[in-house]
């Protein structure tokens, strides 16, 4: 087996093992009584309880802080998202914004389990009491997210306070657009449950596709195809897969007119070749799964403008972001999921 070959298999296998997590929004089994190992199991909550308690949380600390709860979840959402980039412990509850011990207690405090707000407090610790219980509890979900906006409070009230409160704490300035991208989204649709998905072009066009992640590029050097190319006519529409905030809009030598959208679980959703954009759309506007963003062309491989020197397909490509940096990964496995779960929507509503 050539050396081409044998890099092109194993950049499969890891896209493989990366995507086949990082699409479905990570809901944690919390069961009432999971503390206790000789009680009886209590049933999975579902779903929608989740997303209703953890919206219950947010909106409890912005009553008593003023804080706006997409603030609040939108810092959660992105902690949520690397916290398997940073092999973090999975969180006990239904917050996973992160403080690690000396982080809670304080660098220098001698008991790294120590949960009483005095204590911390003379040791710099982070960590405060939010449910009024007298005790700092790092597990609790109240107290971390009370510390959280106890952070935010203390630089300010203002959207700029918040962005240099980000800054101050992440030094990441891809962090802070992140979280800002998901407060634009719990914003806009005043909800947190924004996972659902649909296939790129209308089902009801003809169109074909198969898996070509990995395969070799050859135009502007060697380079490997980082996405699904979906075949369709001249003028179908390209919608938005997700929720999410439109990134990127423009002309790329390479995709030539192409358009990215970020969701909430920090995934970069790339379309190229694009025919044209949807004037409507502008850099940092919200998208709803099924929204028209663009057109089915064959643009690219030139300066702006360059058109048909292949035939009209949408470049559809996934990009994961750990906080640092961006790789893509294989799309067409859930490209068939989506177009699957569209599918079945518009049965049960026939």
């Amino acid at each position: 087996m050539g050396k081409a070959m044998r890099r092109k298999l194993l950049c499969v296998v890891v896209s493989l093992m990366i995507s086949s997590f990082i699409i479905t929004e990570y809901v944690p089994p919390v069961h009432a009584n999971s503390t206790t190992s000789s009680a009886p199991k209590e049933a999975v909550k579902s779903r929608e309880q989740i997303f209703a308690e953890r919206r219950q949380l947010f909106d409890e600390i912005s009553a008593l802080t003023g804080i706006p709860w997409p603030y609040l979840a939108a810092i959660d959402q992105y902690e949520r998202t690397i916290r398997i980039a940073k092999k973090r412990p999975l969180a006990k509850g239904l917050i996973d914004i992160y403080y690690s011990q000396e982080e809670w207690t304080g660098m220098l405090n001698p008991d790294r389990e120590d949960d009483n707000p005095t204590s911390i407090a003379f040791f710099n610790g982070k960590g405060k009491d939010g449910n009024g219980d007298g005790l700092a509890d790092r597990t609790d979900d109240l107290d971390v997210l009370f510390t959280t906006a106890d952070y935010i409070l203390s630089y300010g009230t203002s959207e700029q306070d918040f962005r240099i409160a980000l800054w101050e704490y992440y030094h990441n300035n891809r962090s802070v657009e992140r979280i800002e991208q998901f407060v634009k989204l719990y914003s806009t649709y005043d909800r947190l449950d924004l996972f659902q998905h649909v296939f790129p072009v209308p089902l009801s066009s003809s169109y074909s596709y198969r898996g070509t992640w990995g395969a070799r590029r050859g135009w502007g050097g060697y380079r490997i195809h980082e996405g699904t190319d979906i075949f369709a006519g001249y003028g179908v529409p390209a919608r938005s897969t997700t929720y999410g905030v439109i990134e990127v809009r423009g002309w790329n030598p390479y995709g030539g007119w192409r358009i990215g959208i970020r969701d909430l679980n920090n995934i970069y959703h790339y379309y190229a070749h694009l025919s044209g954009f949807n004037k409507k759309l502008n850099i940092g506007d919200a998208v709803a799964p099924g929204d028209v963003v663009g057109w089915v062309g064959s643009s690219g491989y030139g300066k702006p403008g360059t058109s048909g020197k292949f035939p009209p397909h949408l470049h559809y490509g996934l990009y994961r972001d750990n906080g640092l940096s961006e790789w893509s990964f294989d799309p067409y496995p859930h490209l068939r999921k989506w177009e699957k779960e569209e599918r079945q929507r518009k049965l049960k509503k026939s």
